[in-house]
């Protein structure tokens, strides 16, 4: 059974429509288990009803015709409990329901199905047999299984509009629910893009130049060839001559009388060389893993592999997409930095990620970056969206393609109401974030390139609480020497001098890769990154460190370092022991500096209940909430499924703060957070009662957040943090904080408003 459920799964996996894989399922159900029939269900969102969509065993003919009740029979009995329903005689059922047009009577055996997508029922998933007998537990996880899979499929199909439109490649006006990334209402046109040698991430486009795509196939074609060879060459001492056969065989599959050849038409009759490749491939994948005979279904995969080779030499030798409007909006399936900064600035109007979450990486640039986002957008269609009309709400985290005239006016309006406000707030540039009863806290920026400078100095930003040095690096092709490292410092210090600027010393890994410096693990986000790879590293540990402190000489400046991912005090104390000898170092070489002020990053479980310990060995702490908040929830987050349990008032979390500041000042030393939590007006508040000294945010939300301060005293605000301390649920919690800041005259900073 289990290798019956790979296979159908695989199929259904290839399907390029929907019909296609609902035949699949019902024809590989009803002979996987020996059954009469199967049919499946579709709720008809518009209509409120199950439609009788595909089946094997009833009347086909009533297929896509005949429609059942929300509430009717046993299929709406199993959409209402969204459970399995399993009887051994159906028309004894008090929910029996008999349709004259799918032909049913005879049966009485019956298992149906939930198809659940999300914690919503799209469908039912159904099997009957003439037999008086109740389906065992096998059968029941077999279909439970299959039917998981298929909402995927459904959900997708809903997403481009195949279940209501013959032409799935035109959109009707249709609304995108995802996660708010970055605040802020971008209106413009999607330009597509994706990762390299992913054939599934190709999109549908039309061929400019056939010719010159034949030729560049060509080429693809023959390097993957000579690949091949050389790989066989390899291996000529290890394999037997019948083994090394099976090496000739895939480099025949690649002639023009077989899939070169197939490919070369389709771009004949217009597509792109890529698009071609993909539909080829997809076909011979999805013909040899419908086979009976195991040997011939797994060729499926030397098929799949084979594509993916050739595909990985057309996109090398592909140049880089230049063609960016003015008004882009650049869709991904998953957007990384190197995505978005190889978009012309001036034209980049904002991001969609259909996977990430509002504390990714990519959400933090754009927010740092003053671009609207939207994440998390699952059931996006993008390969149907290049050169789309589009409108993103980073407020709502909301996606509207083919907007209409009314959606347009409305948004068009929600822009020029923001403009008045940051207009409004620019008053606050030089005014201190104190309280009306004279409590201060000092704003400080995050950033990491020096565009973020002058935005930052603008608005008013106090110093820098964390400079990502990191982004250097991954815009490198090779790990940037000591002097180019201090010219690139010495810059930002002098930008900022003489305020404060935080620079954390190099943080990989997790979701921050190097493309000279691949870390390839199962779960990196527990692994080898942040000082990890800095003590494991000495050489790039200290060159950064002798490049930080160097890039501090002869310019009134406060450089402050700051160690990232640590979980112990032996790791404080070795880092400690190298930054002490980097400055000796260059003493000795007679570099006039003075010692800066060495911190660290308190951002996982471990370094909050070893805080005060901490906090005695180095000169300040500064809270990482991004981090700590998923490693405290065990969110990942840039998984969009779990995005919402990602909580910055999850209460488990303001008692991890709490306890931090408690031991900070226990030991009167100073303390910040560098986190978005901080550029959240609504936390802020509560960061500032707790005894924050310091909220370093993007400077996007820095003028937002000064203006809250100002708007509540210290005494309210400490009134508010010690009831939320005694509740229990982030819900409540947010819901009381953002009302108590309505009451404050603060609601343009909580915008909630969206179109239908």
């Amino acid at each position: 059974m289990l290798e019956t459920l790979r296979r159908v799964i695989q199929e259904v996996n290839a399907a390029r429509d929907l019909n296609t894989a609902l035949d699949i399922i019902v024809d590989r159900v009803q002979r996987a288990m020996g059954t009469q029939v199967c049919t499946v269900y579709l709720l008809d969102q518009e209509r409120q009803r199950y439609l009788f969509m595909a089946t094997r065993g009833l009347n086909r003919e009533a297929e896509g015709k005949v429609s059942l009740d929300l509430h009717e029979g046993l299929v709406g009995l199993v959409g209402e409990r969204a459970e399995p329903i399993n009887l051994e005689n159906a028309p004894s059922h008090p929910r029996y329901h008999y349709v004259k047009e799918v032909g049913e009577d005879p049966f009485n055996a019956f298992l149906g199905v939930p198809i659940i997508h999300h914690r919503k029922v799209l469908g039912v998933l159904v099997v009957q047999q003439q037999e008086a007998r109740r389906y065992d537990e096998s059968e029941e996880a077999f279909l439970i299984t299959l039917s998981a899979q298929l909402a995927g499929v459904i959900a997708h199909a809903r997403a481009t509009g195949e279940l209501t439109m013959a032409d799935a490649t035109r959109l009707p006006a249709k609304r995108f629910p995802g996660k708010a990334g970055a605040p802020g209402v971008a209106i413009g046109n999607a330009a597509v893009v994706y990762p390299q040698a992913e054939l599934y991430t190709v999109p549908d486009r039309k061929a400019v130049d056939p010719a010159a795509d034949i030729l560049q196939l060509r080429e693809a074609v023959d390097a993957t060839r000579q690949e091949i060879r050389d790989v066989s060459d390899k291996l000529k001492d290890r394999l037997r001559p019948e083994e090394l056969g099976l090496f000739d065989a895939y480099v025949h599959m690649l002639d023009d009388t077989a899939i070169t050849g197939e490919v070369i038409e389709l771009i004949e009759g217009g597509d792109w060389v890529q698009t071609a490749l993909r539909k080829v491939i997809d076909n011979h994948v999805s013909n040899f893993r419908s086979m009976e005979d195991e040997y011939l279904r797994e060729r499926g995969t030397d098929v799949l592999d084979l594509g993916r080779r050739v595909l990985a030499k057309l996109q090398s030798n592909e140049e880089k997409r230049a063609d960016f409007p003015p008004d882009t909006i650049l869709v991904a399936e998953e957007l990384t930095p190197s995505m978005v900064v190889a978009v012309p600035r001036d034209r980049l109007k904002g991001l969609v990620s259909v996977r990430g979450s509002p504390s990714s990486h990519v959400a933090i640039l754009a927010r740092a970056m003053d671009l609207p986002t939207v994440v998390a957008v699952e059931d996006l269609p993008v390969s149907l969206l290049e050169q789309k009309p589009m409108i993103i709400d980073g407020f709502q985290g909301l996606v509207i393609t083919h907007p209409n005239d009314e959606q347009l006016a409305f948004y068009r309006g929600v822009v020029e109401e923001e403009a008045a406000l940051v207009q409004g707030l620019s008053e606050l540039k030089d005014a201190h974030a104190e309280t009306r009863d004279g409590h201060r806290v000092r704003l400080w920026v995050n950033t990491g390139l020096m565009t973020d400078v002058v935005r930052s100095l603008d608005r008013g930003a106090e110093g820098v609480g964390l400079y990502r040095t990191e982004i250097h690096f991954m815009m490198n092709d090779r790990f940037p020497t000591e002097e180019e490292q201090r010219l690139i410092y010495r810059e930002h210090l002098k930008a900022f001098a003489p305020r404060p600027v935080t620079m954390r010393t190099l943080d990989i890994g997790g979701d921050k890769a190097l493309p000279y410096f691949p870390i390839e693990e199962e779960n990196p986000f527990l692994g080898w990154r942040g000082i990890r790879v800095s003590l494991d590293h000495p050489e790039i540990f200290l060159s950064q460190v002798r490049a930080m402190i160097r890039a501090n000489e002869g310019i009134d400046a406060y450089l402050r370092i700051m160690v990232p991912m640590v979980s112990s005090i032996a790791e404080v104390d070795e880092a400690q022991r190298l930054i002490s000898q980097c400055y000796r170092e260059l003493i000795e070489e007679g570099v006039e500096v003075e010692m800066p002020d060495v911190g660290v990053m308190i951002e996982v479980p471990a370094a909050v209940y070893q805080a005060r310990d901490i906090i005695r060995r180095v000169d300040f702490l500064s809270v990482g909430s991004n981090d700590l908040i998923q490693y405290m929830l065990a969110v990942d987050r840039n998984n969009a499924r779990v995005a919402e349990l990602y909580q910055e008032f999850h209460p488990a979390v303001l008692q991890a703060l709490k306890q931090v500041v408690d031991a900070c000042h226990a030991e009167k030393k100073y303390l910040g957070i560098c986190g978005e939590m901080a550029g959240n007006p609504s936390a802020a508040i509560l960061l500032m009662a707790m005894g924050f000294d310091v909220l370093s945010m993007n400077s996007t939300n820095l003028l937002m957040v000064k203006w809250a301060i100002r708007s509540f005293e210290m005494a309210k605000a400490k009134r508010m943090l010690n009831k939320v301390l005694k509740m229990d649920n982030a819900w409540l919690i947010k819901n009381y904080v953002d009302d108590q800041l309505r009451k404050a005259g603060l609601g343009q900073i909580l915008r909630n408003k969206a179109i239908s």
